[in-house]
This record gives C-alpha cells, structure tokens and sequence, in this order.
C-alpha cells in the first residue's frame, strides 16, 4: 500500500482500538539478520514512538543471534554501541543487556521503560538464576525448602511478564522470557522486520484486543 493509502487505513483501525484496554508490555523479537543496516535499527526506535503514542509505556526488544561464537559476541558488542547511540533521544529509561554487559540510559523526564536484549536467551537467564540460587544454599541464606516460583524469579533479570509477543517473519519464538511469557499473548506477522509498518502493530494490538485471556485456565 502506498502512504496515501495507509494513512486513512492506519486511522481506522487507530479507531477500533480501545485505549483503556491496550496491552501494557509489549515484546518484539527480530533476528540479527534483520540490523544489519541502519535502516533496520531506525525502526526499531521508530517502533518504540509508535508504542509510546498508541499509549504502550513498557516496551521490550529481542534480537535473537545466531552466532555464539566469538563472531556473534563482536556483533553484540557493536550492536550495543550502536542501538545506544540510536535510542539515547527517546523519552525513556533504556536498559540495553547483552551476555555479560548491561547499558542504562537514563532521561530526565522518562515517559517509558525500553528494555532491550541482545542474544541474551531465556535458557541462559534461567541457568544465571539457579546458580545464584544455589550459592546462596551454599552459604547457608536459604535451604532448599525456601525455593519456590516467587524466589526464582526475583533472580531473573528481566521481572516483568509481556501481555503481548510480537515475531516477525515466521512462526518460532527464540528462548528468550520463557520463563516469563507462560501467559503471553503470541502475534506472528507474515512480514519480516525491513518490511514491517506502523499498521502492522496497531494489526497486532487490534488482534490482542479481540482475544479472550486465559492466563492457562
């Protein structure tokens, strides 16, 4: 569609959705094939404003990377450098987390919370928690009987569950919240990240909004 068309079309569905039932935290995930220009991280700063103004005040982003070996640790750390520099204008407290290095970016007058992770997987964040955890037993702080849902996750690094799961390009999730996103609200679009619009999330929340949550009952 061209932008003369998608204007009227945004704004219709701008109005079908209700405001007082957005999602509160949305999650993105895209893969590292798609930041390989600077087009693509422009979106993704794009993409937060878009939330922003819809009135989505807790955004995250994962950027799932292939590679573990030393090529992909030299791309999360130039990735990181660059999504700081991109991002830092936004109203926001921006957190920019890669295996072991952590970014804050604070503002003055925050108006939102971004949070964004870089090859940083679920499996991993999980595997962190239960060693602190098991130091801790170690130690002597806590016994074994202590060990429940509300102790492992206040060791995970990301706190917050995502009512709503946005995937790019495909039907597969990487590993990343799996604790947290049990009950997340899944949105595949069957358009990849370079082609990816502002009438694609307003799709998805619309989409979110239809949808009767269970939270597994």
């Amino acid at each position: 569609m061209s932008d003369a068309i998608l204007e009227p079309y945004e704004r219709r569905i701008v109005s079908q959705i209700e405001k007082e039932r957005l999602p509160q935290h949305i999650l993105l995930i895209i893969s590292d094939e798609d930041l390989q220009t600077d087009e693509g991280i422009q979106k993704l700063k794009a993409f937060a404003s878009w939330c922003t103004n819809l009135g989505i005040m807790h955004i995250m982003m994962h950027v799932s990377v292939i590679d573990a070996g030393e090529i992909g640790r030299q791309f999360c750390s130039k990735l990181r450098e660059r999504l700081v520099k991109t991002m830092s204008s936004l109203p926001a407290e921006i957190m920019v987390y890669t295996g072991h290095e952590k970014v804050r970016i604070k503002h003055d007058k925050p108006c939102a919370s971004l949070e964004i992770s870089i090859g940083y997987g679920g499996r991993y964040e999980l595997a962190q928690a239960m060693k602190q955890i098991a130091q801790k037993v170690e130690g002597g702080e806590i016994t074994p009987d202590d060990i429940d849902e509300m102790l492992i996750e206040s060791h995970l690094i990301f706190k917050s569950a995502p009512d709503l799961i946005i995937k790019t390009g495909g039907v597969r999730l990487t590993d990343f919240l799996i604790w947290q996103s049990v009950y997340s609200e899944l949105y595949f679009t069957d358009v990849n990240w370079p082609g990816f619009r502002k009438v694609d999330l307003l799709r998805a929340v619309r989409d979110f909004q239809g949808r009767q949550r269970r939270f597994g009952e």
